[in-house]
């Protein structure tokens, strides 16, 4: 436009200040689109004006109209624009400027059902050390190892080569910590404490939900611009992750502002126009924190997932993914050495394992093979026999496929192949269904919920792979050959799952067959007299494809894991006061030599299902060793019982003792 002004106008201002004043006058007022509407024109001699209906369109303060005069000027027979600042909003003439007043909502809460907090605005305390003042280290050193849980040499690491008057963060706490702690903080020379309100993920060192809960930081550069176009100032903390992320503008609210006139001087000479704010919104979620906690101490630091759902509804319980994090370092002035752990990992704890892990689903898949069979093959669970001697040559001697137990089943019912985990029998079943038709698997699983988002809403997911011919066809290239269909029989192959689609689907048998959509928002508060609440209503999304007989032998099935003697689990459920059914999963993958995934996908109570619980741990062994002892903790945590102990293979950090090798004798 710097190009229509006339010479008199470019004289009284150059290009760079004329754009400048208009980026500056409609960045400040939240502009984001500027139309006009001709209204009319008139000429005398040399001089003429346009009016015309000038519209902002702003972020903050909705839409702002002036009717405005451009003055023009004929200089060697062309018209030009005789500018001033008025052309940009006529109350800006006279070197006036706008100034936009934000208020700003303090940010919702996340609560778990009963309104304890996961994500709270409140008192971050930074406790820090001042090296220079430091009188005596060790009595220092003690008192914030207490404090804060750090090792003695890695806050020194912190503060050793710091000048003498730099105040160091060390870590950063609750306001009740920092108070039940004041008798030590306060009487030890060297040691700092600074307040700040902020977000914090209760309690400080490990947070809960965090994969789900997320965490919130300042706005990205790379997104500042979206974020201005929103009617942020840009200098907010906003959901980077979880439901952070998902629910900002529920969270943050809308921000109000008053955009007015200003002198020079800063005099406010006219109010233009105003939005009050409008409070966020609290998001109350489905867990109960303290089971939630429980069930990430019983994961540990092992890299897996636990996912436990509510039979009945589909709502989330609890979800833990490992290795967990802290997310408090991310919202903490202290949080950098915890930010460069966490990201440096290469466990990646940030990754949720429960929603976005793609794995193997191994025995486990066996539920829908068996329900394939009586729908598809006309098996029977009861009369359809089956002969294991421990290996099978069903496609020849040259495909030989082993059994799990080495001497084998022998004679088997399919039924009571599900409870052993024959493998023999789901090979055969799978020779039988690709013979029906090299669709019938792929499509059971498909209506089991496999190769699809479970539409968990507010985390990422992933969706899981399961193939079929036209799959195979159009990805890789290749035909669908019979050893596919057996692959994927005991769920291996080109099989991918994640663990809240077998969590869904082990809540489907328990419940008689309806698969829910899971949740972890049970309900979003509402915000004054504005919004109203809302509540997640209960969603159906099918209903398996099964019948109620065959379903009940399946639950049979299932059922017989914890409790007969060719159950694969009974020796880790004896004694426990809660009948459990389901299965397990010894997940092949990588090299011969790399260790199994281990499953165990559950419900609880058998007879009169409420939950429903899986859990995966990557490399460590078989299902029945380690994925089950931890599935029986969390059924303990959830009925209050005293947790059992855990087998030594399920401890955490567990080394298999090393083989001692036989001699060689000697000749």
């Amino acid at each position: 436009m710097y190009t229509y002004l006339s010479p008199d106008s470019q004289a009284a201002i150059d290009a760079e200040s004329f754009t400048r004043r208009y980026q500056n006058a409609l960045a400040t007022a939240t502009v984001l689109t500027v139309t006009t509407r001709l209204q009319s024109a008139l000429r005398e001699g040399d001089r003429g004006h346009v009016s015309f209906r000038l519209a902002l369109d702003t972020a903050l303060v909705g839409t702002l109209t002036a009717d405005t005069i451009m003055p023009l000027s004929l200089h060697e027979g062309q018209w030009w624009v005789d500018w001033d600042e008025g052309l940009i909003w006529p109350q800006l003439a006279g070197g006036h400027y706008f100034r936009m007043e934000y208020t700003i909502p303090v940010r919702a809460n996340i609560y778990d059902r009963a309104g304890l907090g996961l994500a709270t605005e409140g008192t971050i305390v930074t406790v820090g050390v001042v090296p220079g003042q430091i009188e005596d280290e060790e009595a220092l050193l003690t008192a914030l190892a207490l404090v804060t849980g750090l090792s003695p040499d890695e806050m020194r690491g912190r503060y050793v080569a710091a000048p003498a008057d730099w105040e160091v963060p060390i870590a950063d706490v609750s306001a009740e910590i920092s108070v039940d702690y004041d008798y030590l903080l306060g009487s030890i020379p060297g040691i700092y404490r600074e307040e700040k309100e902020g977000r914090t993920y209760p309690p400080q060192g490990s947070g809960v939900a965090p994969h789900v809960v997320g965490w919130v930081a300042p706005v990205p550069a790379e997104q500042l611009e979206a974020y201005h176009n929103r009617g942020y100032r840009g200098d907010e903390w906003v959901g980077v992750s979880g439901l952070e992320a998902w629910g900002e503008e529920i969270l943050a609210g809308r921000h109000g502002g008053v955009l007015t006139i200003v002198t020079p001087e800063g005099e406010i000479v006219a109010e233009v126009a105003k939005r009050p704010l409008v409070p966020g919104r609290a998001i109350h979620t489905t867990f109960d924190r303290d089971f939630q906690r429980q069930v990430q101490r019983i994961l540990g630091g092992r890299k897996g997932a636990i996912v436990v759902l509510d039979v009945h509804t589909g709502a989330v319980r609890a979800l833990a993914s490992g290795p967990g994090f802290d997310p408090n370092v991310f919202v903490g002035p202290a949080g950098a050495v915890g930010r460069s752990q966490i990201l440096a990992d290469p466990r990646n704890p940030l990754f949720n394992r429960a929603t976005q892990g793609n794995y193997p689903s191994a025995s486990v898949f066996k539920i829908v093979t068996m329900a394939a069979a009586m729908e598809e093959a006309g098996m029977n669970p009861d009369h359809t026999f089956f002969h294991c001697p421990g290996y099978w040559e069903g496609l020849g001697p040259a495909s030989r496929k082993d059994c799990w137990k080495e001497d084998g089943h022998g004679d088997i019912s399919l039924k009571d192949g599900l409870t052993a985990s024959c493998d023999v029998v789901f090979y055969e079943v799978g020779l039988k269904l690709d013979e029906v038709g090299q669709d019938v698997l792929p499509r059971f699983g498909r209506g089991f919920g496999f190769g699809e988002p479970t539409g968990l809403e507010g985390v990422f997911e992933e969706s899981g792979l399961m193939p079929d011919p036209e799959w195979k066809a159009n990805v890789r290239g290749e035909p669908w050959w019979v050893g596919d269909t057996i692959n994927i029989s005991i769920g291996q192959g080109y099989l991918l799952v994640t663990p809240l689609q077998v969590a869904r689907m082990m809540a489907a048998v328990a419940n008689g067959g309806t698969l829910y959509r899971p949740y972890v928002i049970e309900r979003i508060g509402p915000a004054g007299n504005v919004i109203p609440e809302q509540v997640t209503q209960v969603q159906s999304v099918g209903t398996l494809p099964i019948s109620p007989g065959h379903l009940a032998a399946i639950q049979e099935a299932l059922l017989g894991v914890t409790t007969k003697s060719i159950g694969t689990a009974t020796r880790r459920f004896a004694g426990l006061s809660i009948p459990v059914a389901g299965k397990t999963g010894t997940a092949e993958v990588g090299t011969p030599d790399t260790e199994p995934h281990s499953w165990f996908a559950a419900y609880a109570p058998a007879g009169s299902p409420e939950i429903a619980i899986v859990a995966i741990v990557e490399n460590v062994g078989e299902g029945s060793a380690v994925a089950a002892p931890l599935v029986r903790q969390v059924i303990e945590a959830y009925y209050g019982l005293p947790l059992s102990p855990l087998p030594p293979q399920a401890q955490e950090g567990y080394v298999p003792p090393t083989p001692t090798p036989t001699p060689t004798p000697e000749p």
